[in-house]
């Protein structure tokens, strides 16, 4: 399927419009950080289920809410929690939220997700600045007719736009936290991978792996708003972890990550709204 269709979109944003601050800045807070979002300003909360068109996620950790608000005299809109094709979303319906905030006006959007550390030097608890991604996901939103929204086929280079991958290092120094950097694999899911998988992901370059975010970015691109990301690495990958894999293991990681997290998206966020 290619992009949300238009009229969707637009019947969303008006729905929006009259509930949430007109957003500057657009957060999609993965599973098990959308704590963050209750610390804003000025909180406005409106259930995906109440938003025309808008696809709600049954998992947990996905509360499934827009919430807007001011981080100082920015103004925010998060996404607590994404819909993923492993539920059986079409493409469209993956990024529609990511669009959404796009349609409502953010020129920036910061994307977050929980994922499996590949690289030697990741740990669980540690955070991630994406510097690029590969998709192997089999999906892409692109597919489809050419509605006239981006080009037909667009340059991936600066997919994670550079300038706030620069930004974010320095709120990292900034904050007092640790910041990596690395390449992010986006799988299908819902299944975690293989040990076998992880050893080829880490052959094809790959320091991180989860279920989301690259439709989004590529999404974003498409529609023309700068787009970054970072992973909470909450678990070491298949045949690197000892432990069999959960998501209350990525729940609970996220967690305890929380203050880091949040310290980092503050000040990445008022880097960003500076003159």
């Amino acid at each position: 399927m290619p992009l949300p269709d238009v009229a969707q979109l637009h019947s969303a944003a008006d729905f929006l419009r009259s509930r949430v601050p007109a957003p500057q800045v657009g957060l999609v807070l993965g599973s098990g950080l959308g704590g963050y979002a209750d610390s804003l300003a000025g909180l406005s909360k409106v259930s995906y289920a109440s938003v025309p068109h808008m696809p709600t996620s049954a998992i947990q950790g996905h509360a499934g809410n827009f919430c807007g608000g001011f981080l100082g005299t920015v103004p925010v809109l998060c996404m607590q929690g994404r819909v993923h094709s492993y539920e059986g979303y079409s493409t469209d319906r993956v990024v529609f939220g990511a669009c959404l905030l796009r349609e409502l006006g953010c020129t920036h959007v910061l994307l977050t997700n929980a994922a499996g550390g590949i690289a030697a030097d990741l740990a669980p608890g540690d955070l991630m600045l994406i510097t690029d991604h590969i998709n192997l996901s089999g999906q892409n939103p692109l597919v489809g007719p050419h509605d006239g929204r981006g080009a037909r086929f667009p340059d991936m280079t600066h997919a994670y736009d550079p300038g706030l991958r620069e930004l974010a290092l320095g709120a990292a120094v900034a904050a007092g936290v640790s910041l990596k950097q690395g390449v992010y694999a986006s799988l299908l899911g819902p299944t975690y991978e293989t040990p076998a998988e992880v050893r080829m992901l880490a052959r094809l370059g790959a320091d991180a792996v989860g279920m989301s975010t690259a439709l989004e970015v590529i999404a974003l691109g498409q529609l023309g708003a700068r787009a970054a990301a970072i992973s909470c690495i909450t678990n070491l990958a298949a045949g690197i972890s000892k432990q069999p894999l959960s998501h209350d293991e990525v729940e609970a990681t996220a967690k305890e990550a929380r203050d880091r997290f949040t310290r980092l998206l503050t000040a990445w966020i008022e880097a960003i709204a500076r003159p």
